[in-house]
C-alpha cells in the first residue's frame, strides 16, 4: 500500500480543469427524480445550492472503469491507493449561485491524502479541493472527502451514533431503485453499489443498493430549503457516518440555531443511527 498512497501523493497540488454549461434539462432532471412539481427553470435562473455534482460529469469510456465501475478522481490521475471507495463528506462554502445559462469551470485538485488504521483495517483519506468559476466570478468552493478501504474482511460494523430524539424540521424519505438510478443517471456515476445489487450484495458485501452519499446530502439540503425557503445558503458541511439502503425509510432532521444563522442537520438511517452529520451557515 506504500507505494500507492506515494504514487496518490505525486499528484497533489496538480490541477485538471474542466468546463461545462448549465442547463435547465440538466436541473429539471433531478426536480423529477426529488419529486418536486417545480417548472422547468428558465434562463437566468438560480440553481439551489449543493446541486453541483449534477455537472462536470467525468466522461470516462467505459472500458477504462475499474471493477467497482468508478475511475480517478483527477483524469489520468493515479490508481486508487486500495480497492474500495467511499464517499465521506463535503466541505462547501457559496459565493453566488449557478445559474441557468452560464458557462461554468471547474479547478481539482488532490489536496491531501492521509492512510489511518481503522476497525475495518486500513483506510486512506483523500482530500479532492474544487473551485468551480462562471461568468461573475467564483461561484463555489467544496473540499471533497473520500476513503479508500481495502476487501471486505468479514467481521461486524462498529456500532453506530444513535440520531436525535426529534428536531423542528422533520421529514422521513425512502429512496427506491428508480430513484436510485435516475440519480445516478444525473450526476453520470458509474459506481456499481447504487445499481448492481448482486456486485454490492456478493462482493463488496453489503445487504443491499446503498443511497448514494451526495443524494443523501441533496435531501438535506431539500430539507433546509423547504423549511427556510427565504434563508441565503453560504457554507454547507457533512459527513458520511453509515449507510442507507434501498427501500429503507430514512428521517431527515434539523434544528435551528436561534439567530437563524446556522442549522445542526441529519439523516437517520432506519436503524436510529446517524447515516450523515451535518451543518449549513446563512448569511
Amino acid at each position: 500500500m506504500t507505494d500507492a498512497i506515494e504514487e496518490y501523493r505525486k499528484f497533489i497540488g496538480h490541477t485538471i480543469v474542466t468546463e461545462d454549461v448549465i442547463t435547465a434539462s440538466q436541473v429539471h432532471r433531478l426536480n423529477v427524480t426529488l419529486n418536486r412539481e417545480d417548472p422547468i427553470p428558465a434562463e437566468g435562473d438560480p440553481v439551489p445550492p449543493g446541486w453541483h455534482s449534477i455537472f462536470f460529469p467525468r466522461l470516462n469510456l467505459t472500458r477504462d472503469l475499474t471493477s467497482d465501475g468508478m475511475a480517478s478522481e483527477i483524469e489520468d490521475g493515479p490508481p486508487s491507493p486500495l480497492p474500495r471507495r467511499m464517499y465521506a463528506g463535503n466541505n462547501m462554502r457559496f459565493h453566488q449561485p449557478f445559474r441557468i445559462g452560464d458557462r461554468v469551470t471547474k479547478e481539482i485538485s488532490i489536496a491531501s491524502v492521509t492512510p489511518k488504521e481503522g476497525r475495518s483495517g486500513k483506510l486512506v483519506f483523500v482530500t479532492i479541493g474544487v473551485k468551480i468559476t462562471g461568468p461573475k466570478g467564483l461561484i463555489m468552493e467544496d473540499d471533497q472527502n473520500l476513503v479508500y478501504r481495502e476487501e471486505d474482511t468479514g467481521g461486524a460494523p462498529p456500532p453506530g451514533e444513535p440520531g436525535p430524539e426529534d428536531a423542528a424540521w422533520k421529514r422521513t424519505v425512502t429512496v427506491d431503485p428508480v430513484m436510485l438510478f435516475r440519480f445516478s443517471a444525473c450526476t453520470f456515476n458509474p459506481h456499481r453499489i447504487h445499481y448492481d445489487y448482486p456486485y454490492v450484495t456478493d462482493v463488496e458485501g453489503y445487504p443491499g443498493l446503498i443511497v448514494h452519499g451526495p443524494f443523501t446530502a441533496v435531501w438535506i439540503l431539500e430539507l433546509v430549503r423547504d423549511s427556510a425557503p427565504d434563508a441565503k445558503m453560504t457554507a454547507f458541511a457533512m459527513q458520511a457516518r453509515a449507510p442507507i439502503y434501498e427501500g429503507q425509510p430514512f428521517t431527515l432532521m434539523g434544528e435551528p440555531a436561534g439567530d437563524g444563522k446556522s442549522c445542526q442537520l441529519w439523516a437517520v438511517n432506519a436503524d436510529g443511527v446517524i447515516a450523515m452529520k451535518a451543518s449549513a451557515e446563512f448569511a
